[in-house]
């Protein structure tokens, strides 16, 4: 099993990187939201927990900025009905704390908020994995996630936004300004998203 990856960024497109490590070889990594928001551009140096998943139809490396975000993709994994892709999804459009927290309570309105988890899979995915995050939880990485922004983040879901669309303009708001009420919170979001 591929553990962990260093090397050189040389292709970015899409959710996908390819990275080459000193020897020369380069491997294609698939990529969650979190990391490449932070990834360096090409040339730089990175550095990934990576979790190789091996299929019938062919085999793909999957990469994350730490172990937190590692175990808990393998952990969706192991739920029935929950191939990479959705799990992929999952930790792309919620982010590490957020889904820990989401399936931690059952939060199915959380959950279902994602492309592709109808209201069964987030129930399965709820039960079967609600009690078994207590070391990816001490694993997170990044502020704990409030109900003010919890409350924000599915109004604005309501209101039409993608959840990832949502959070990246909840998390640009409260690196700006800080904590506040889900109101201010929201309105806060709303002109940064009516900007773009």
């Amino acid at each position: 099993m591929i553990a962990r990856l260093a090397g050189t960024v040389v292709a970015r497109e899409g959710d996908r990187i390819v990275v080459e490590t000193g020897g020369g070889v380069g491997y294609e990594v698939a990529v969650p939201r979190s990391v490449l928001e932070r990834l360096p551009a090409v040339g730089g140096r990175v550095e990934l927990a990576t979790l190789l998943v091996v299929r019938d139809d062919g085999w793909a490396l999957f990469g994350f900025s730490g172990e937190g975000d590692r175990r808990i993709f393998q952990r969706l994994l192991g739920v029935s009905g929950v191939g990479p892709r959705l799990a992929m999804a999952l930790v792309s459009a919620l982010g590490l704390p957020r889904l820990a927290r989401a399936l931690r309570d059952r939060d199915l309105a959380v959950l279902t908020s994602v492309p592709g988890v109808g209201r069964r899979t987030a129930e399965r995915l709820a039960v079967e994995l609600a009690d078994k995050l207590e070391d990816v939880d001490s694993a997170t990485d990044g502020a704990p996630v409030s109900s003010e922004t919890e409350a924000a983040l599915q109004a604005l879901v309501r209101l039409g936004y993608g959840p990832s669309q949502a959070d990246t303009a909840l998390r640009g708001v409260v690196a700006d300004d800080g904590g506040a009420d889900s109101a201010t919170l929201i309105r806060r979001a709303l002109q940064r998203l009516t900007r773009t």
